[in-house]
């Protein structure tokens, strides 16, 4: 009889320490310890008690279809059989010659669709650096049965210039994340009993700190799954929007085109670069105003100072002169004085 305890016992032992090791594998020490919690109130219990346990147990591994294909959903056969994950994101370039009509009807697309957007950045031109082009960056989130329809609306109201897709499947990492959370589950439903049948407070205690890190890789797990779900549930679309004067065209050009195109394109950018040009000269009268005005002031002012110094110049050579003819007579005077002297 009490040989038949000890196997009974025994296999009670194995099946806890499987639910435990398939919870959370990373943390030996600590289901080490829960298993001996475990082993000291299975040696406690009664066999009537522990009889049922272990056939409760049995009862569950048997009977519990998901248990039994924890392992198989995590190879490709398994993931294939359930609905596939897939996280799409989209990139688009657009143009516009309306920036204001396109930007309102995209916010109204997102809105149609069931989407919101979840970041956006507009410039509205800098009249400083003479450009007066809008642009946009939106980050929008749009269902993912809905985002084809969505890209398409876009498509027909702008001029798509580039797009670039994404698509990432996290099938198998969504399927391995549900079996660790219903194996969680599972321990976390053990261990409730268990703590219901123990009696001492080690046991208390240990089961008890399980519990806590049970609980707590339970809910990081439902956090990263519901995470996850969104990324898949909603799909992820940056747009960027520029404003122009003429759209890029997307089709290819034959030769004909292309020469036309080209013609005027070059008189549109001569026509541009003529207005640019007074545009610019218009805002930049004042100053053009402003440096005539000083230029005439300093030339005024050289003229005027060039003038005194001319006159200074004139009057100091006139004042030598007029010493020089001086100094002449004085000579002179001295010569007659001299002859007079001889002659006498």
């Amino acid at each position: 009889m009490r040989k038949r305890k000890m196997v009974e016992i025994t296999g009670m032992l194995v099946l806890a320490a499987g639910l435990l090791f398939a919870g959370c594998g990373s943390a030996s020490d600590n289901s080490a310890s829960a298993k001996a919690a475990v082993e000291e109130i299975a040696y406690a219990e009664e066999a009537g008690i522990t009889d049922t346990a272990a056939g409760g147990a049995g009862a569950d591994m048997a009977g519990n279809p998901e248990m039994k294909t924890l392992d198989q959903e995590s190879d490709w056969g398994g993931a294939a059989a359930v609905e596939r994950k897939l996280i799409r994101n989209v990139s688009l370039e657009v143009e516009t010659e309306n920036f204001d009509e396109l930007l309102l009807a995209v916010k109204e697309r997102t809105a149609q669709n069931g989407g919101y957007i979840e970041d956006s950045y507009t410039y509205n031109g800098s009249s400083y650096y003479g450009d007066h082009r809008k642009s946009a960056d939106l980050t929008i989130r749009i269902p993912s049965g809905q985002l084809d329809e969505f890209l398409s609306s876009v498509s027909e109201v702008s001029n798509v210039i580039s797009r670039n897709e994404n698509v990432t499947d996290v099938t198998l990492q969504y399927v391995d994340m549900e079996s660790r959370k219903k194996a969680l589950d599972s321990e976390h439903e053990r261990l409730l009993e268990l703590l219901a049948k123990a009696e001492s407070v080690e046991d208390i205690i240990s089961i008890e700190s399980r519990l806590s890190e049970v609980r707590y890789q339970m809910e990081s797990m439902e956090s990263q799954l519901r995470a996850l779900e969104n990324q898949v549930s909603y799909s992820t679309v940056t747009l960027h929007i520029n404003e122009v004067t003429k759209l890029t065209p997307v089709k290819e050009q034959n030769v004909g085109e292309r020469i036309v195109s080209g013609f005027l394109g070059s008189l549109s950018n001569i026509g541009n670069g003529l207005a640019g040009f007074g545009i610019g000269f218009m805002i930049n009268v004042p100053y053009l105003v402003f440096g005539a005005a000083v230029l005439l002031i300093l030339y005024a002012a050289a003229k005027i100072i060039a003038g005194k110094i001319k006159k200074r110049q004139e009057k100091r050579a006139d004042t030598q002169a007029d010493k020089d003819s001086e100094t002449k007579k004085d000579s002179e005077t001295e010569k007659d004085l001299g002859k007079e002297k001889k002659k006498e």
